[in-house]
């Protein structure tokens, strides 16, 4: 622990599964005894405002709900579909970067006037502004990567071509192409756009327009563990595995009036089973439904959330399905047997950290790059698609709950990632780079 405070600019998108490990984070450092500001989207600022950080909200930046980012940015449409990837990509991560920077410069300076200066900004790696911001004023930052890691690597495809790592020399040949390929359109397609938020910020331009470049070059604070990656013999010695960055439990999270029959069932000999889909890929057909029929009157207890919607989108439900909007994992999942997730990376997390096997079928952002760590570390299934069949997700699900090296696999790297620390090691990461910058 650093002797005396410092002040620690902690920046969000306004996603909630940003917020939670960017939230977690900005607790342990208040906790700690330092100063946090921190700057999101106006719909997360209580989150942070209630840790006991100074909240700031963006106003440059084009601010949205992510409960309904066509609403703001129709031509995201409904998430799906390589049209839709790329709107995200160009107006959500990089439309709202340089708006970021400027409300980043203008909370920096308003606190180098104030006498408190930021010494440290620690910031989402899909926050782009922070990292331009922090570039042009000279701060040292760190990267709070939410999703699972996707620096580029020479032993490994690029991200979001949803293969794995080569085994043999053809292969190896196969992802050297790929990369090329995928350097090749990065430069023609996000080059331009990121060098024109990067001249805004008064920074010279970058050839290859690459999204690694937001990375810092300080600190990478990875949330998960080895176990859960790729191996990277190149991997930078700046980045380092911090497990899982646990939001801080919200208080007052009220249960269900059948919360006892979760025990109950798990006493019985019942498994239990969780559907989620998160709080941004919400749509009931996609794995809800399919999932709910196709353990409709099983022996298994399945467990429900919709990330928002009322409980009544997914009614009438069978007998054996409880339904609820949110419920707390951390309470959760001590009682679950198997979950069916469409690949959020916070709630791939919790489930292994609770040692709890998964069955994964996402196919939009960074959903296929969990689903594919999910298969290869071995603790559970990647159905390779978001729109999953009742018999798929059926099959599935019986075979993680029969074939014990799911839970096994699951429990270890379970232990892996609470030994790895979390908010406490990522924050004495943050400490350090503090003292390294400024010795005196």
């Amino acid at each position: 622990m650093l002797w005396g405070m410092s002040r620690v600019l902690v920046t969000s998108m306004p996603f909630a599964g940003h917020v939670g490990p960017t939230a977690g984070l900005a607790a342990e450092l208040i906790a700690r005894g330092h100063e946090v500001v921190a700057y999101t989207g106006a719909k997360y600022v209580p989150r942070f405002a209630a840790l006991g950080a100074q909240a700031r909200p963006w106003v440059r930046a084009q601010d949205f709900d992510d409960a309904d980012l066509a609403a703001t940015f129709p031509a995201v449409g409904n998430g799906k579909g390589l049209r839709s990837g790329r709107a995200n990509v160009e107006l959500i991560l990089l439309g709202t970067a340089a708006g970021q920077a400027a409300d980043i410069r203008a909370i920096v300076e308003e606190s180098g006037a104030a006498g408190r200066p930021i010494e440290l900004i620690a910031a989402d790696q899909l926050a782009l502004g922070s990292a331009f911001a922090a570039e042009a004023l000279g701060l040292p930052w760190a990267t709070v990567v939410v999703t699972a890691l996707t620096l580029a690597s020479r032993h490994l495809p690029p991200a979001g071509t949803r293969l794995l790592p080569a085994t043999g020399p053809v292969g190896r040949l196969r992802d050297a192409a790929l990369r090329s390929l995928v350097a090749g359109v990065s430069r023609r397609m996000l080059a331009p756009q990121v060098n024109r938020v990067r001249a805004d910020a008064g920074l010279p331009q970058r050839v290859n327009g690459s999204l690694d470049d937001a990375y810092s070059p300080h600190l990478v604070l990875a949330q998960g563990v080895p176990g859960l990656d790729y191996p990277r013999p190149d991997l930078p010695a700046h980045v380092r595995y911090v497990g899982r960055l646990a939001p801080a439990p919200q208080p007052g999270a009220s249960l269900p009036a059948w919360w006892a029959e979760l025990a109950a069932a798990r006493a019985q000999g019942r498994p239990v089973v969780h559907i989620t889909q998160g709080t941004l890929d919400v749509d009931p057909d996609d794995l809800l439904r399919p999932t709910i029929a196709a353990l409709a009157g099983g022996e298994a207890l399945v467990v429900a959330t919709t990330g928002g919607a009322a409980e009544s989108v997914l009614a009438p439900v069978p007998d054996n399905v409880r339904v609820a909007r949110f419920l707390p994992h951390d309470q959760l999942l001590p009682l679950v047997d198997a979950v069916v997730s469409n690949g959020g990376w916070g709630g791939t997390l919790a489930a292994v950290q609770a040692g709890v096997p998964l069955v994964v079928a996402g196919a939009t952002l960074d959903k296929p790059e969990t689903g594919r760590r999910v298969a290869w570390s071995g603790v559970g299934l990647d159905l390779r698609t978001g729109s999953p069949s009742a018999g798929r997700i059926g099959r599935a699900v019986a075979r993680v709950l029969a074939e014990p090296g799911f839970r096994q696999r699951a429990g270890e790297l379970g232990a892996a990632l609470t030994a790895a620390g979390g908010v406490r090691a990522a924050a004495d990461h943050v400490e350090r780079l503090i003292v390294a910058r400024n010795p005196s």
